[in-house]
């Protein structure tokens, strides 16, 4: 008797995996987003930015927030099946619901980050120019527009394997 695992158990299991490592990523850079705020000295006396002063960091929290609400719940749908063997979702309907779901995530998830690295961009080149380098305050952003971005990365492959798992129809 053989003993290894099915490739339909080791997908399961790589799937489940790839949403903890999601669920890590956009959690690490949903708190570095939330807390960043960055003071720099003027003549008029101190000026502070924080990231909820910028549409785009507040779009990036969004995607972030979004992100991590559909990957919580598909940690406990993935656990469940990998426990279980069963889909909560019976019929093509729970495959659906994953290959385009884990889509439309991602796509979202990548519009954040690139979002995020935009306006870090263009907003130190001002600052800089300001001679108000913010620095640490455009460091943080960056950090967490990069786990944002390795986020998507893992969403993205998760995405492969469900597309994989679609029911083929002749």
């Amino acid at each position: 008797m053989d003993s290894t695992p099915s490739t339909s158990t080791i997908s399961k299991s790589v799937v489940l995996a790839l949403r903890v490592l999601t669920f890590v990523f956009l959690l690490i850079a949903l708190i570095l987003i939330a807390i960043n705020k960055g003071t720099e000295d003027t003549t008029n006396g101190p000026l502070e930015a924080k990231f909820n002063d910028f549409h785009a960091y507040r779009y990036m929290l969004s995607t972030i927030v979004i992100g991590f609400a559909y990957n919580i719940l598909q940690m406990a749908l993935s656990i469940f099946i990998v426990v279980s063997g069963k889909r909560v979702i019976s019929g093509d309907g729970g495959y659906f619901f994953d290959f385009f779901g884990d889509k439309i995530i991602s796509y979202l998830l990548i519009s954040g980050s690139a979002a995020g690295y935009g306006v870090s961009d263009d907003l130190h080149s001002f600052f800089k120019a300001q001679e108000l380098p913010f620095n640490s305050f455009f460091a943080k952003a960056n950090a967490s527009a990069t786990l944002l971005l390795f986020a998507f990365l893992f969403t993205a492959i998760a995405s492969v394997f469900t597309s994989l798992a679609l029911p083929k129809k002749t």
